[in-house]
């Protein structure tokens, strides 16, 4: 199974926070893919410190690639109209990664469900520390 990466786990992994490295590798062993699209990758390098260049880099080039292709990009602006209909707000970068899974037909790893909670999407929660 292929396995869209929030960008929040992304950078914990690049930072070696919460142990999402160790978890990251337990999903690789079990025989899933890791991906990523264009939102993670501008998000990451938009507040990547110049030390973390060349890990950033790796870490993101051994990603499996989704492209943010049309329909992902009409479903998410459809998403956002349809919450913002019922009062609540979801990111742009959200509703595009959401959209994504959606439209790809993968599950998304992240820490924050909340961030998704009005999606219907195939999640796998982050555990903490």
């Amino acid at each position: 199974m292929t396995i869209l990466l929030d960008t929040s786990v992304v950078i914990d992994a690049l930072r070696r926070r919460r142990r999402r490295r160790e978890l990251l590798r337990s999903l690789l062993d079990q025989g899933h893919e890791l991906a990523c699209c264009a939102i993670n990758i501008v998000e990451v390098y938009s507040g990547m410190r110049p030390q973390e260049a060349e890990a950033t880099t790796e870490f993101l080039d051994s990603l499996e690639y989704i492209p943010i292709n049309t329909a992902s990009a009409r479903h998410a602006g459809m998403l956002r109209a349809e919450l913002q209909r019922m009062g609540q707000t979801l990111s742009l970068p959200d509703a595009i990664i959401g959209a994504v899974a959606i439209q790809e037909d993968v599950s998304l790893a992240t820490d924050n469900a909340r961030d998704f909670s009005g999606l219907k999407i195939k999640m796998l929660t982050m555990p903490g520390e």
